[in-house]
């Protein structure tokens, strides 16, 4: 399965809504020029292209294989990991004064859109070590960042993330993984850790796990949780007590490792705090708040390669006369493309794509804001994250299932490759904190924050686009769809900020999610079609402006129909006795 990096479409999202040249004014990412951006996008594309493509199918069908404790990854990955880590790539947004190259999340972001595209499952490992480095470098000791920091930076070593267990899912509060204090300010760590991404593979030298676990007498709930750093490798080369003694068998994503970690069981793995004790959650949101992020952005990658996949077999494949052809030729078959159904689904398949790619960097380069004490940035992060990663999890579903429909019985066939988005996609909407959960979090906590000033912020940009788009002769036609989402979500955010009935917010918590995602979208598109007037390429000016068009008339009329359900309550959900729904 080919693929392309769309780095004139990145490179724009990246000016025009993540607005790098503002970024790149902050002395932080001062090293973010245009020139670097531009030979960033194009190099680690080819290395998407040429090295971490090719071995998609190859993964998917090799799968990671455990024996004897040790993940052996299929052929060919631990030679890849070794170009990417040899190029530099792991340290890119890392800040220099921690070795990394000091260019802001939101260009890392764009470079890890791009690996993701072209395999998913490998692109996991990157992900999960800048999650860890992320984490590090905002909660470990010097001494700890001395001797772990710089091998993560350079992807010598690679990160873990360890919370889930066989009694607690997504409630973290209930691990009973459990750390006793050492001689020497080290911890002892005994547990097991389950569905733990990238926990043992062989390619690379060692592997720094972050592992939840309580420390003697530590109160309940996630209070008494503390964050450890638990290697692979001791200093000294030494094997620490911890082992992969399970490897799960997934729908998809097959190359990348999902252990079930075993550390202690001989009373001898040992950790070091990060953070202070009882401080483990806020320290591992640090990471999880990047890997939410990312988890949105592989949404957006397998979007975009679903999409490529589809369009190039719809220019191909030639089957059926065109619909009510009439006159000479009438009855021979076309090209699919040239069929009004599949134009529909990939025009549907692009302006999502487009769409979620615009909220993710937007969402970055937020985060980039809040790194250098921007409040206004920090608050925007929050709002948007779960947007992010729940709203555009749920496009690369859905964007990959119509990529198997466009191939017809071909897509359901495995030898056609578009079933392994789907199956690779599927996952994403899961991990991280279930969809369901990021709307939670959106109607609960992020919808109040700071009054609401910035969800109310974000709307108020939404209509100052609004206006800009009355100006222009053809954009203004996009103006009465965004105008009725606009007053949609204002109407809804209003309506869940004030009710009362918690089961009334959590009923409305989805709709509202998936009303805000395309609300933004629409906007996002908009703003880009205003600014495409001023593009050097026509052609590529003229699909920013029909695509969003096309978003505004064929996708935004949803937002109407998600504000009514968003805004019924929970009455219906529980009327029907359990008993009763389980009937025959």
């Amino acid at each position: 399965m080919p693929y392309t990096a769309p780095t004139t479409e990145q490179r724009f999202v990246l000016d025009v809504i993540a607005d790098l040249p503002g970024l790149a004014a902050l002395p932080a990412y001062a090293n973010a020029t245009p020139d670097m951006v531009e030979a960033i996008l194009a190099e680690s594309g080819k290395m998407a292209a040429n090295v971490f493509a090719p071995l998609n199918v190859v993964g998917d069908k090799v799968h990671a294989r455990l024996a004897d404790g040790v993940v052996t990854l299929p052929p060919g990955f631990a030679e890849a990991y070794a170009q990417y880590r040899d190029a530099g790539w792991a340290g890119l947004g890392v800040a220099e004064a921690h070795g990394g190259q000091g260019l802001p999340f939101a260009v890392a972001v764009a470079v890890q859109e791009q690996i993701t595209s072209a395999n998913m499952a490998f692109a996991l490992c990157m992900m999960l070590s800048q999650g860890a480095i992320e984490a590090l470098a905002a909660h470990a000791s010097p001494e700890l960042q001395s001797a772990y920091l710089a091998k993560l930076v350079t992807g010598e070593w690679t990160g873990t993330m360890n919370l889930t267990e066989p009694s607690a899912g997504s409630d973290v509060g209930a691990l009973k993984s459990r750390a006793e204090p050492g001689p020497d300010g080290s911890w002892l760590i005994k547990g097991t850790k389950i569905y733990i991404t990238w926990g043992e593979h062989d390619a690379a030298d060692n592997i720094v796990h972050l592992v939840l676990a309580r420390t003697p007498d530590s109160p309940p709930g996630t209070k008494g949780i503390s964050l450890f750093l638990v290697p692979k490798f001791l200093p000294g080369g030494v094997r620490n007590d911890l082992k992969c003694v399970g490897l799960e068998h997934k729908l998809g994503i097959h190359a990348s490792p999902t252990c079930t970690m075993s550390f202690g069981d001989h009373d001898a793995c040992t950790g070091w705090m990060v953070g202070h004790e009882g401080g483990g959650m806020r320290a591992m949101f640090t990471m999880m708040n990047n890997a939410r992020v990312q988890v949105g952005l592989q949404g957006v990658a397998i979007a975009e390669a679903a999409t490529q996949h589809a369009l190039d077999y719809a220019r191909t494949r030639v089957q059926s006369a065109k619909f009510g052809a009439t006159g000479p030729g009438a009855r021979d078959p076309v090209r699919i493309i040239e069929h009004a159904d599949v134009r529909r689904t990939i025009m549907t398949m692009r302006a999502l794509t487009e769409a979620s790619r615009a909220l993710v960097y937007l969402n970055a380069a937020a985060v980039d804001r809040g790194h250098v004490g921007d409040a206004a940035g920090s608050g925007l992060a929050d709002l948007l994250t779960p947007i992010s990663k729940a709203w555009a999890t749920d496009i690369g579903v859905e964007v990959a299932s119509m990529g198997v429909q466009v191939f017809g019985g071909m897509g359901y066939v495995e030898d056609s490759g578009a079933a392994q988005y789907l199956r690779d996609a599927r996952i994403a909407p899961i991990y991280e904190g279930t969809n369901g959960i990021q709307a939670m979090d959106l109607v609960s906590r992020k919808l109040h924050q700071d009054g609401g000033q910035h969800w109310k912020d974000i709307l108020g940009e939404v209509r100052a686009t609004l206006h800009d788009l009355s100006d222009d002769a053809e954009l203004k036609l996009i103006t009465p769809w965004l105008q009725d989402a606009l007053d949609a979500a204002q109407t809804t955010s209003v309506w869940l900020a004030g009710a009362n009935n918690p089961d009334d917010v959590a009923a409305g918590a989805v709709p509202y999610l998936r009303l805000m995602g395309l609300t933004l979208g629409g906007w996002l598109l908009a703003k880009q079609a205003l600014v495409s007037r001023h593009h050097p390429d026509p052609v590529f000016a003229a699909a920013k402006r029909t695509t969003a068009r096309f978003f505004a008339e064929q996708l935004l009329p949803q937002v109407q129909a998600l504000s009514a359900s968003a805004m019924q309550g929970a009455g219906l959900f529980y009327a029907i006795p359990e008993d009763a729904l389980a009937a025959g």
